[in-house]
């Protein structure tokens, strides 16, 4: 039994219960979200039967085999920042079954795959960190009159590779700092001496990639 059809059959079963609680059924649609027939089928069928749990073949026939789902979770792996409409054209090319995205993101979710941003990082030389601990020794005694001289700039962002927050990996829970789940990108650097009178802070740029 999968994860979804387990936490469905919960669910049912807390209808039920709030049912024989003496539970208004328009409180319980508005709790669960769901539509007076879903919640009126459910009632039928444990009155009826004693049970919520499904029969084997009710509903709609599943659109993938088990083999096309480990072939899924078994791409995704491999490229965690595909979308789900590039999986879906992957699974048709491969086994010529053609399904929607959210079908897509159906299967992964059974798989513990979830859509997430990754963590990023900015990458260090030893000259890089060199330099910039000793510009934190140079201004750390700064007093407050220096400091309100200053205007931090750089906060034009300036892209050299085509990483974006909005973009998403394919990754299971707890794993958000594993090196799969990491994205390297660059510092969006700035500089210059700007035209108000007051003195450009910024770290020490020492290396093309910052």
């Amino acid at each position: 039994m999968s994860n979804h059809q387990r936490s469905d059959d919960v669910m049912r079963w807390r209808i039920v219960g709030r049912l024989e609680a003496g539970q208004s059924q328009v409180q319980i649609c508005r709790e669960f979200n769901l539509t007076q027939s879903v919640m009126c089928n459910i009632w039928k069928q444990f009155q009826d039967t004693g049970s919520i749990e499904r029969k084997p073949g009710q509903g709609r026939p599943r659109a993938t085999t088990a083999t096309e789902d480990r072939y899924l979770s078994i791409i995704t792996r491999r490229n965690r920042g595909a979308t789900a409409s590039q999986l879906s054209r992957d699974l048709y090319a491969a086994t010529g079954t053609r399904v929607s995205r959210v079908t897509i993101s159906k299967r992964l979710h059974e798989a513990g795959l979830f859509a997430r941003r990754p963590a990023v990082y900015v990458p260090l030389t030893s000259t890089n960190r060199r330099v910039r601990l000793a510009w934190c020794r140079e201004h750390r005694d700064w007093s407050m009159d220096q400091w309100a001289t200053v205007l931090f700039t750089d906060e034009s962002r300036f892209s050299l590779n085509t990483y974006s927050r909005r973009t998403f990996i394919w990754g299971e829970p707890g794993t958000r700092y594993l090196p799969s789940n990491v994205r390297e990108i660059d510092h969006y650097g700035g500089g210059g001496v700007n035209g108000l009178g007051r003195h450009h802070v910024g770290w020490p740029n020492t290396s093309p990639c910052l």
